[in-house]
């Protein structure tokens, strides 16, 4: 099976705009059946026999056929579109979804992804228009005009299939060589946007260690071996111009040197001879040019662009392995865990050990940059540990189903995600069977209820949520989304950063109520006095005990919870946003 023709399949409409280019196509190659005959005709019954009247008059239907031609291509384009644009959506849609699972079950971004709805999809819609606008013409063409060879003279198509076949059989053991350099060239493609993505991505990184030399060296080294590659398909690829020799003008050379033999043993007449040749020069020969030449390339190029794809869209379902805990438990244990953003990083959490029982609502706290949103992330699967590991339910979360995790677990990141879609979409998202009832309850619990009367309802359609709504908004939604859904464990990381402290305290308290495990990463001093615990993290030794406990044993914490007060912060008062004793930490 050729490679990535499943994924084409799938990709592809249905029958009906194929068969009406079949049709048209066979339509459109009435010249090419009927040239080398009108001519030959026209000679030996009009020019040879002094009849320039009756010659002329067949070679008028040649121009019959060309006008039937003319109207036949020009129907063809409408089913063209028709076959290629779909294919080409089904592509995009293909390789975005499986972009979007690999990076909801990895722990990085798939970069390559850009190169291939990039580049490559709109690699496969424009070789698959050129070749089916061309490939019908051309093979339609070949069948007519070897069709009508044999009718006019069998002898001299014999003559001429000798060469012909020759050049079909070596270039089809070209095809394979040349489509293994091809997937050479388009792997190395795809490595150059993987390396050179990484690296504008960490360009203020790269900076300030100083090592953009090395960066660029890196990089540097894909492109050359992305040169390479290149280089070794081009020299594959030029073998091609002696099949086309081959192909094209050993046909003519013999049948041209053979015609005096021919017409002495009676085998041909003038105008079969020079009709033959017809046939050879106009139409098949240009024909085997465009397969073996232009054709041929595109194929290979198109086979090699499918191949990756087709790779990129296996992407793994989420895992039906692992191990699934006969009931659920919400207790969250980490154990020496252990995590830095890169092989040679200062790791931003070293050595965390932690038991978060369930039904806890735990606090988080500590200076921007310090690990609060990693351990958030390690909390909820989407990074997996350097070392060490950390249990929920008594399983390391990364031995769990990826699917385990999601219904288990739910983060809430500081920007909140709202589609395009009705509003009861996107608050039972996690919970599509939840009635009315249940939207109402957990809309109120939150405080959602006043956004929910200001669009109309819970079928309001929001088309464009960053504008329709405030981030404060936003964020409502999104809370109200997860106090809806099964998840247990609940870690609201900045979640409600947009939100002001009242709104905010509701919030933090409903889902306290709601049952299950409560992880908040703090943006105002006053969500860690709402904890039953805090994890004050400060670079060094992680503290973790109530209020009380850190103000009285761990220095930094009470500094901080002294700079909440002179703000005001942990009074009732709705002070500006950067008077947050944590913003101003954050900035």
């Amino acid at each position: 099976m050729i490679a990535g023709w499943p994924l084409l399949r799938q990709a592809l409409p249905g029958p009906r705009p194929f068969v009406r280019l079949a049709l048209w196509s066979a339509v459109e190659a009435l010249p090419a059946l009927t040239g080398g005959l009108l001519v030959a005709t026209a000679l030996d019954r009009g020019f040879l026999r002094q009849d320039p009247v009756t010659g002329l008059a067949w070679l008028a239907l040649l121009g019959v056929a060309a006008g039937v031609r003319a109207v036949a291509v020009a129907r063809t384009y409408p089913w063209l579109s028709a076959a290629v644009e779909p294919m080409r959506d089904a592509l995009v849609r293909a390789v975005v979804d499986a972009a979007v699972r690999r990076a909801v079950a990895g722990t990085r971004p798939d970069l390559a992804a850009v190169a291939q709805v990039g580049r490559q999809v709109e690699t496969v819609r424009t070789l698959a228009g050129t070749l089916l606008r061309t490939l019908r013409q051309v093979l339609t063409a070949l069948v007519a005009a070897t069709a009508g060879l044999l009718a006019l003279a069998p002898a001299i198509a014999g003559l001429a299939g000798a060469p012909l076949l020759t050049a079909w059989l070596v270039y089809g053991a070209l095809l394979r060589p040349l489509a293994r350099r091809q997937d050479e060239v388009m792997a190395a493609d795809e490595a150059v946007a993987v390396e050179a993505g990484a690296a504008l991505a960490a360009v203020r990184d790269i900076r300030a260690c100083g090592a953009a030399g090395r960066v660029a060296g890196e990089v540097g080294a894909g492109i050359d071996r992305q040169a390479y590659a290149t280089r070794r398909f081009a020299h594959l690829d030029a073998v091609r111009s002696v099949v086309l020799v081959l192909g094209t003008q050993a046909p003519v050379v013999l049948v041209a040197a053979c015609a005096p033999m021919l017409l002495r043993a009676g085998a041909a007449t003038v105008g079969e001879v020079v009709g033959a040749l017809t046939y050879l020069v106009v139409t098949l020969a240009p024909a085997v040019r465009a397969l073996i030449g232009t054709l041929g390339s595109w194929s290979v190029r198109m086979r090699a662009v499918l191949r990756r794809l087709d790779m990129a869209c296996t992407a793994p379902e989420p895992a039906a392995g692992g191990t699934t805990p006969a009931g659920p438990r919400f207790d969250l244990r980490a154990e020496d865990l252990t995590f830095g953003y890169g092989r040679h990083a200062v790791p931003v959490l070293h050595g965390l050990d932690l038991d978060v029982p369930e039904g806890e609502h735990l606090a988080i706290v500590g200076a921007s940059g310090i690990g609060k949103s990693t351990l958030a992330g390690l909390v909820s699967g989407m990074l997996r540990p350097d070392r060490g590991r950390l249990l929920l339910g008594g399983i390391p979360v990364t031995d769990l189903p990826p699917a385990a995790v999601r219904r288990r677990v739910a983060l809430i990141p500081q920007e909140a995600y709202v589609f395009a879609g009705t509003l009861r979409e996107n608050v039972a998202y996690l919970c599509p069977d939840a009635g009315d009832d249940a939207l109402s309850a957990a809309a109120s619990a939150i405080g959602l209820t006043p956004v929910v009367s200001r669009l109309g309802g819970w079928d309001a359609v929001l088309t464009a949520p960053r504008h329709q709504l405030s981030a404060g908004e936003r964020q409502l939604i999104a809370l109200t989304r997860v106090h809806l859904s099964p998840a247990g464990v609940v870690v609201l990381d900045e979640a409600t950063c947009h939100l002001d402290p009242a709104a905010e305290a509701r919030a933090e308290q409903a889902f306290a109520a709601r049952g299950g495990t409560l992880v908040v990463v703090a943006h105002r001093f006053s969500s860690a006095l709402r904890a039953r615990r805090i994890l004050f993290l400060d670079g060094s030794y992680p503290s973790l005990g109530t209020h009380r406990e850190l103000l009285a044993a761990v220095p930094g914490y009470a500094a901080l919870a002294r700079h909440a007060a002179d703000v005001g912060l942990s009074t009732a008062g709705s002070p500006r946003r950067h008077d947050d004793p944590f913003t101003v930490v954050h900035d």
